[in-house]
């Protein structure tokens, strides 16, 4: 039953490294597109947004949103780092 179990927690680690780095992949385009967005300002954005919306209005918004994205991603990796310690100690056992 131990051996079974370690087997999981050992799984669940490498899924959330695995989500770590797909989530760490999306940040990057997300970064990249913001870089292609806010440099050329497309007309385009402003009426994907709606009316009324301003360049610094859609900035703080997309900041915000990377932010909070960011801090989900610090969560995720601590809880990933702690499966992979318990899931080496299990296995010492």
């Amino acid at each position: 039953m131990d051996e079974i179990f370690t087997k999981k927690v050992q799984a669940a680690a490498v899924a959330g490294w695995w989500t770590l780095l797909i989530a760490f992949c999306i940040l990057l385009i997300q970064w990249l597109m913001y870089l292609f967005v806010m440099t050329g300002q497309p007309a385009e954005m402003l009426c994907l947004w709606g009316e009324g919306m301003t360049w610094q209005e859609i900035r703080t918004i997309w900041l915000w949103g990377m932010v909070v994205y960011k801090l989900t991603i610090i969560f995720m990796a601590f809880v990933v780092i702690w499966l992979t310690i318990w899931s080496r100690q299990l296995a010492k056992k």
